[in-house]
């Protein structure tokens, strides 16, 4: 079974999302403070964590920045749940390496939909090959990613969706297209956090994220010779 840990100082809310994962054969955790979290999840290595944004001691921001920071959770998807609907707080998220994030009030079988299509995409690895193009360098068997020559931290969504442009070099990929295959979503609703990783990407790969294109109306796509910057 997998694990998941929840990290939620609501406990009627904790105990709701624990019962729904349950119910679809998850083995569950939850701690109700953002120490006692972090810690369970440093001690125990759970394949996912449900994280809340808001929590006493230490918040959902600061966890998911020490989680990246460690080499025993750093791969470890996050769906991040926040209270706050505005945009600027799901992309602080979102920027600081969670995979998705819920806003509540939401539905614990969205949750659970969300919690399988996170695992799926994550927990495939790769055959043991190497895939090159341009400053890219991917090492499929162990996700490392480098950057003409120097390894770059990506999350595992960041690399799986470099990997996915890479494989189609010049060959523009639809916001559905890419939406689908990486995120496991259908439909165009949460365009925002693929803009939003693509955002972080850009940064992350500079000064070679002209590679990197818009295509405007479609999608993204990776580039053979890039035009100047």
């Amino acid at each position: 079974m997998q694990k998941i840990l929840i990290i939620e100082d609501e406990v009627d809310i904790a105990e709701l999302i624990a019962f729904n994962l349950q119910r679809n054969q998850f083995d569950v955790s939850m701690a109700h403070d953002g120490l006692e979290g972090l810690n369970a999840a440093l001690t125990t290595a759970p394949n996912l964590i449900v994280l809340d944004l808001m929590l006493p001691s230490m918040n959902g921001i600061d966890i998911n920045k020490e989680l990246k920071r460690d080499s025993r959770t750093r791969d470890i998807p996050v769906i991040m749940l926040t209270a706050k609907a505005q945009t600027e707080d799901r992309i602080t998220g979102l920027e600081t390496g969670a995979d998705d994030y819920l806003t509540k009030p939401f539905s614990p079988k969205e949750l659970v939909l969300r919690a399988q299509a996170v695992l799926k995409r994550t927990s495939t690895k790769s055959s043991g090959t190497v895939l090159e193009h341009g400053p890219f360098k991917f090492d499929k068997n162990n996700l490392s990613f480098y950057l003409d020559g120097q390894l770059e931290d990506l999350t595992s969504t960041e690399f799986k969706l470099m990997i996915y442009l890479c494989e189609r070099v010049n060959a523009p990929q639809d916001r559905s297209t890419l939406l689908q295959e990486v995120w496991g979503y259908s439909g165009d609703v949460h365009s925002r956090t693929l803009d939003t990783h693509m955002k972080r990407l850009r940064k992350k790969l500079e000064p070679f994220s002209n590679y990197l294109e818009t295509v405007r109306g479609v999608g993204y796509r990776i580039v053979d010779t890039p035009a100047a910057e």
